[in-house]
């Protein structure tokens, strides 16, 4: 028996997110079956975390263990030629029988990406989160700065967060600007529910004059949602890196 490591890549506009639940369809379900399909092996693939339904992967990362004499190096082909379109093993390889996908996970990073427009586009409506009014990557950066670090992030989670311990580290929060596009990467340790996607909606906000920076001082001391900013859409967030 060996134990593989999947590299995935996904757009998770067709999905109910990453983790297998009755009558929808799932990223999880769907590379078991492929397995199932071209190996004839019935396995569990353990994620290195769920994503939303709507959000997408740019390396997310899974194990399964393998019982067949199957090349490595062939694996990821046989896996895509059964797959759908909208998902693609990027990578399989051969790790520690005792690695586990999800619990050796030391950073991990998601993008969010803005279309900072007033003209919509129809090509992106599932790939990016739309804010019509200018924004100031200065103010956003600003922001931001009050986040990264070791806090408390009850504040910038939803309210149905299952956790008694909201305790996260923001290792990093970069913003770059690409003519009409945002691009905000946030590194951490781990992430709460919807934490990403209302940390961007606070830097968001906080640009367009909604929050004040003793908002977002409250929001992290107190743990009140309504200091925060809002969730934005989940088209535009991708898992970006996985780092073991």
């Amino acid at each position: 028996m060996r134990r593989i490591l999947l590299t995935i890549e996904y757009d998770g506009t067709n999905y109910s997110g990453w983790q297998k639940q009755p009558n929808v369809k799932t990223v999880q379900e769907e590379i078991e079956k492929a397995i199932m399909q071209s190996l004839n092996q019935k396995v569990e693939v353990y994620g290195s975390g769920r994503t939303d339904a709507g959000v997408h992967a740019l390396n997310q990362k899974a194990h399964f263990d393998l019982a067949l004499p199957v090349p490595i190096s062939k694996l990821s082909e046989i896996l895509n030629n059964v797959l759908p379109d909208d998902i693609v093993i990027k990578k399989a390889e051969e790790v520690e029988p005792d690695f586990h996908a999800r619990f050796a996970v030391h950073k991990k990073t998601y993008r969010y990406k803005i279309y900072n427009s007033p003209v919509k586009n129809a090509f992106l409506a599932t790939r990016v989160g739309v804010v019509k009014k200018p924004l100031d990557i200065d103010k956003m950066r600003e922001c931001a700065s009050l986040l990264v670090g070791e806090h408390d992030f009850q504040g910038f989670c939803s309210a149905n967060t299952a956790t008694d311990n909201f305790v996260r580290t923001i290792y990093d929060i970069t913003i770059a600007r690409e003519g009409e596009f945002i691009k905000v990467d946030v590194s951490g340790s781990g992430f709460l529910y919807n934490m990403v996607r209302i940390i961007v909606g606070t830097l968001v906000d906080f640009s367009l004059g909604r929050l004040s920076l003793e908002d977002i001082k409250c929001a992290l001391a107190s743990g009140d949602r309504s200091k925060s900013g809002q969730t934005m859409s989940p088209h535009g967030l991708y898992l970006k890196d996985v780092e073991y």
